[in-house]
């Protein structure tokens, strides 16, 4: 008969190690910038932002490090240290976006009335903003040509670039492969990528000047239009819808591709229902992105469009102002000098926070067509 010789009782060890609760990296945190503004005052006398946010991620991190080492050992320490510093980094790059975002909101939330958005700057004098700033008339003027102008350049630019990027993109994936007009048009692109935009305004502006002294010797200042601004945003839109384009088309995997060539589906047809579908999202993200990028260009228009105070629907005739050629030209000229000018500041800011909406709203409708037209995913 076997016995127990063993007649310790023993504890099952624990198959998890100690850890700090969940709240206490947020009561650190907290702790450490309480901290940081004391040491603020005690050595500088008086708060500083950025002295305080040094300290209090000096402190935050080293209080951690300590805390956590002594608690969950080294490791996790470390662990919890880089954590920390991943976080911070988020933190202050955030910053400045909605330092941003709260001063256009706030600035030109507080301007923005149904007037600024119905008219125009015609007919606009110093008078009546010197009779706002003395309290005894409301904000006179208006950007609605530049709303008009800025939507009408834009969409003129998708035209041209959205067409051109993505079927340059669908052939350096699908059809170029490794010859040398693909290395080509791949080198291009990544010049294109790099033209500073006030070059791809000149060249606009060029191209048309010298169409239109062909045409039409004697009228001078004819090649300042919104197609020609449209086409200058054209030469900075298409590179970057080529490059997301590319990219994405890359991420569809192979196998798709070869399933539908295995059941005799031509190439093109293969491109067309199987890869863009597959791929319509990344694709569609990524002309938002390059819309984004040209929508709050200023100097290509001020060299190709000029500036109106007036209404043109015109793309073809005329000059036409956008939201950012407004507030540039609104803070640089104002309607009138001296403590009046906070008028045209105002207005500007108004402008500001429109464009910041269409963008906001671009993103919105982008994210709502990819998701509607995304491939349906089934059992």
């Amino acid at each position: 008969m076997l016995t127990n010789t063993n007649n310790s009782t023993t504890s099952p060890r624990s198959l998890t190690s100690k850890q700090l609760p969940p709240a206490t990296p947020w009561v650190i945190a907290v702790a450490s910038i309480i901290v940081a503004i004391i040491i603020g005052f005690v050595i500088f006398g008086g708060f500083n932002i950025p002295v305080v946010a040094v300290l209090a991620g000096l402190i935050n991190m080293v209080a951690v490090f300590v805390l956590s080492a002594s608690y969950e050992g080294r490791r996790k320490a470390t662990d919890r240290v880089a954590t920390t510093v991943v976080t911070s980094a988020f933190v202050l790059a955030c910053v400045p976006l909605i330092s941003l975002l709260w001063l256009t909101v706030s600035k030109g939330g507080a301007a923005i009335n149904g007037d600024l958005l119905s008219r125009t700057m015609l007919g606009m004098k110093g008078v009546l903003d010197q009779q706002y700033v003395a309290g005894e008339a409301t904000l006179a003027g208006g950007f609605y040509h530049a709303i008009v102008g800025t939507v009408l350049i834009t969409i003129a630019a998708c035209i041209i670039s959205i067409p051109i990027g993505v079927l340059t993109a669908i052939y350096l994936v699908e059809y170029a492969g490794k010859n040398r007009l693909g290395k080509a048009i791949t080198f291009l692109v990544d010049v294109m990528t790099g033209i500073p935009s006030i070059v791809a305004g000149l060249f606009a502006f060029a191209l048309f000047s010298t169409i239109a002294n062909l045409i039409m010797p004697e009228a001078a200042g004819i090649a300042k239009t919104g197609f020609t601004a449209a086409v200058a945003l054209s030469v900075l839109m298409i590179p970057i819808v080529v490059r997301n384009t590319e990219e994405i088309l890359r991420l569809v995997p192979m196998d798709l591709r070869e399933a539908s060539y295995a059941l005799g589906v031509p190439k093109w047809k293969t491109i067309v229902k199987i890869v863009l579908p597959t791929s319509v999202s990344g694709i569609l993200s990524g002309i938002t992105i390059a819309i984004a990028r040209v929508i709050g260009e200023t100097a290509p228009i001020m060299v190709t469009a000029g500036f109106a105070k007036t209404l043109n629907w015109n793309l073809f005739s005329g000059w036409m102002s956008t939201l950012p050629t407004y507030i540039y030209d609104s803070q640089l000229r104002p309607v009138s000098p001296g403590d009046a000018a906070i008028a045209s500041s105002e207005r500007a800011w108004a402008a500001a926070l429109v464009l910041v909406t269409l963008v906001m709203v671009l993103n919105l409708l982008a994210r709502v067509i990819a998701k509607v037209l995304a491939p349906k995913t089934g059992r």
